[in-house]
């Protein structure tokens, strides 16, 4: 098959540096001989998130967990090449004897890996399994289903399970892939939303449904929130400013939480989360319970989502589509790098 491949992150750059195209890059492994709840998928459009990049990059540690030579990517779009034997008609059951959905060859289907691998989503074919993969409803277009599993699905899992209609919510970092889907599924869950974006950005969040926005290039976004009136709970999709956690017990109501979703990832960075988690408030550590998103692929949730979609409920914003030929999933993560992209960043598949 073909494949956008790497075989090293560095040095040079990272790892869109060494991006190339092979043409004779061998298929996944199991693609021939299926596992009884897993799917083979022709690729029709990537979407990239930061993770693509980022735990690939991890010094020693990316090489362990990934591997190389590597195709990034974990979102996708794509056509149904072949299915497990629980996936067919009259093919078996599944978890409490319930008949596993039926996968029909060339249905269109969406969703995601469950993290980095060597076989991504920029691989001409991949082998996803069932709980990372849903069928393509009428009427939603293929490149809007292909942004949906990883960012939607990390948004509504930071909101969904701490909120109630007419709690006050503050998303830091409202613009970018995951922020404008946590925008919209909050004000679909009955919310009051506060972002902060970029001032260029405000229309945008607005438009989404923003109740009100704080301009974080002005600085002073603590100080800001100390004038509103207290949240009820906290999405940290970027990471920064790092003094956002260790003083929202001054914006945030007494039983709120503090989700972190986003940000840098380094050595640096995990001991500050090791700080926040083991730090108590009474020796000067944070004063709110904190959590960090640890992602769960659901099946059940992805098609939540994808009928939001379908409703008009939840509005895809795609920043860029780029090309499989002419060096785009290159330019792609090029543009991601950036950290200004409005929305998703889309990679379509080969002609």
């Amino acid at each position: 098959m073909r494949a956008w491949q790497y075989p090293r992150t560095s040095p040079g750059g990272g790892l869109e540096s060494h991006l190339t195209l092979n043409h004779a890059a061998p298929l996944p492994p199991n693609a021939q001989h299926l596992g009884p709840t897993d799917i083979l998928v022709k690729v029709a459009a990537a979407a990239l998130n930061p993770a693509d990049y980022k735990v690939p990059e991890l010094p020693i540690i990316g090489r362990l967990v990934v591997g190389v030579p590597a195709s990034p990517g974990m979102d996708f779009v794509g056509e149904v090449v072949a299915a497990g034997s629980r996936l067919k008609k009259d093919g078996g059951q599944g978890k409490g004897d319930e008949q596993e959905e039926e996968m029909l060859e060339g249905q269109m289907v969406f969703g995601r890996l469950d993290g980095p691998s060597k076989f991504g989503t920029l691989g001409e074919y991949i082998v996803v399994s069932r709980k990372g993969c849903v069928r393509v409803p009428d009427g939603v277009m293929a490149n809007d289903a292909a942004c949906i599993a990883t960012a939607a699905l990390t948004a509504y899992q930071s909101l969904a399970p701490y909120v109630r209609p007419g709690a006050r919510v503050f998303v830091n970092g409202g613009s970018g892939g995951t922020g404008v889907f946590a925008v919209q599924i909050a004000k679909v869950l009955g919310c009051t939303v506060v972002v902060t974006c970029s001032g260029a950005n405000e229309e945008l969040c607005r438009a989404l449904g923003a109740d009100e926005t704080v301009d974080y290039t002005k600085g002073g976004v603590v100080r800001v929130l100390e004038g509103m009136r207290r949240f009820d709970h906290v999405v940290d999709n970027v990471g920064a400013p790092k003094e956002l956690y260790w003083e929202c017990h001054r914006f945030m109501t007494e039983k709120a939480q503090f989700v972190q979703v986003g940000g840098e990832v380094s050595w640096g960075a995990l001991g500050e989360m090791v700080q926040r988690f083991l730090w108590p408030g009474f020796l000067g550590g944070g004063k709110r319970p904190f959590r960090f998103l640890g992602l769960k692929t659901e099946a059940g949730e992805l098609k939540i989502l994808v009928e939001w979609v379908k409703e008009g409920k939840l509005k895809v914003v795609i920043d860029e589509v780029f090309e499989w030929d002419n060096d785009g999933p290159i330019k792609a993560f090029q543009k991601l790098k950036t950290g200004r992209a409005r929305g998703k960043i889309v990679v379509e598949g080969p002609k």
